[in-house]
């Protein structure tokens, strides 16, 4: 053989392992993310929003419950934006902008929430022990605070203050981000109760 073949089979076999290294770790995390989306009220949900950061949750709980808070944030901001725009259609009843401009208020605090459980969740590895409880109650306080905010708004969609298209178009997004953001709810006490 030459020197170019050897060089060549080498770099072959250091491609394949690299790639079933690579693939192997993949594995473990797919079934890490499935394995906490167990514990989640909607698994299925919890599995398709979170997989695609992989790389970034690996099999850390902790990463998990912050990907999943970040995930829930960018949602919730997502529909309360969509919200805002709907608020602005022409023909609204009274009634309706009332509702409309409910679930704005509702869904502008639950982003408010979020995205200080998120940066409590972040400035958690820097806390010393004895500090850690304080912390963590602070993060699952103000996530079931967003989750409730969420359920609020789409319960002011139950009556018919708002019928049609417009009122099927933001529930099926609030519920989304409401299911969403109880699976964070259940991956952050998950969390709390592993340290």
């Amino acid at each position: 053989m030459t020197k170019l073949t050897i060089l060549f089979l080498l770099s072959l076999l250091t491609l394949t392992f690299t790639d079933y290294v690579a693939v192997a770790n993949g594995s473990s995390t797919s079934k890490f993310i499935k394995s906490s989306c167990s514990i989640t009220r909607y698994p299925s949900l919890c599995i398709k929003s979170l997989s695609e950061y992989s790389s970034t949750i690996q099999e850390s709980p902790k990463q998990m419950a912050q990907t999943a808070l970040t995930v829930s944030l960018a949602r919730a901001r997502s529909v309360q934006t969509f919200v805002t725009q709907m608020s602005k259609s022409k023909g609204l009843k009274r009634s309706e902008c009332q509702v409309v401009g409910d679930c704005i208020e509702n869904m502008g605090d639950s982003v408010d929430r979020l995205s200080q459980s998120i940066t409590e969740l972040e400035h958690m590895g820097q806390a010393k022990a004895e500090s850690f409880i304080f912390h963590m109650s602070n993060v699952q306080t103000w996530v079931s605070a967003a989750l409730t905010d969420e359920d609020t708004c789409v319960d002011g969609f139950a009556g018919h203050a708002l019928d049609g298209k417009l009122k099927t178009a933001i529930k099926a997004r609030i519920t989304n981000v409401a299911q969403v953001t109880s699976n964070a709810l259940a991956l952050v006490n998950h969390f709390a109760n592993l340290v």
